[in-house]
């Protein structure tokens, strides 16, 4: 069970026209855990789509009053939950299609209802996954800033940098496109008042532009003058 007490379960949109596929497919999810809205039609699909955002969404390629790959496409904007695409169809070019569509995965009918589940905890799992990993650290364009380790990288490329390089790249990238005043940096990165700290600041944002334009990938912190400093990315 995916439930637990003061939490809910993952919602899995069910997009299917047939009512036998429908109700067997309901009936798995629901028991392997899952909250479950379905829809018969993709107009359906859109309203039930804007009343409850799914977790997952389970969608048959072709539907009554539309593709499910046109579909796919229109909603990804607007959704990150992953979509498993269910098709009788085994030619190549439809699955190619789904997933540049923005699918994410497929099965193809028939297909044993197990697998249904499998794939579908797949998807949710790696969500989950992504979800952990985010919040551990922080990316910017190529910059990825490990928020545990006290370490940030450029297209994988570690910058090796100081304390006080990494306590400054930081404070600047996550307000990346803001400019931010000496003063700020300094009181933040040093903890103290920046009367005396003029030197030691540009000789360090001037080490960890060094560091970042060195990497590649076009992240660099700017100066702007009279205001302070600025963190870019392409």
């Amino acid at each position: 069970m995916r439930t637990a007490m003061g939490t809910s379960a993952d919602t899995v949109l069910l997009i299917e026209d047939d009512e036998n596929v429908q109700r067997t497919n309901r009936r798995v999810l629901e028991y392997a855990g899952y909250a479950v809205q379905c829809a018969a039609t993709l107009d359906e699909a859109w309203r039930s789509l804007r009343a409850r955002p799914p977790d997952a969404i389970v969608l048959d390629i072709l539907m009554p009053d539309g593709s499910g790959l046109d579909f796919c496409e229109k909603i990804r904007p607007l959704t990150p939950a992953p979509v498993l695409f269910l098709t009788a169809l085994d030619e190549k070019s439809e699955v190619v299609g789904g997933l540049r569509a923005g699918g994410n995965d497929y099965i193809t009918k028939p297909y044993d209802v197990d697998e249904l589940v499998a794939r579908v905890d797949a998807l949710l799992s790696l969500v989950r996954m992504n979800r952990v990993a985010q919040s551990k650290t922080l990316v910017r364009g190529p910059l990825v800033i490990d928020l545990v380790a006290h370490r940030a990288y450029v297209n994988g490329r570690d910058l090796l940098l100081t304390g006080k390089e990494y306590a400054l790249l930081l404070v600047l990238a996550r307000r990346a496109g803001c400019t931010l005043a000496p003063e700020h940096l300094y009181a933040t990165v040093w903890n103290e008042p920046y009367a005396t700290g003029t030197a030691t600041l540009r000789r360090h944002l001037s080490s960890l532009r060094h560091k970042l334009e060195e990497a590649g990938g076009g992240c660099t912190v700017e100066a702007v003058y009279g205001k302070g400093y600025r963190f870019e990315t392409p």
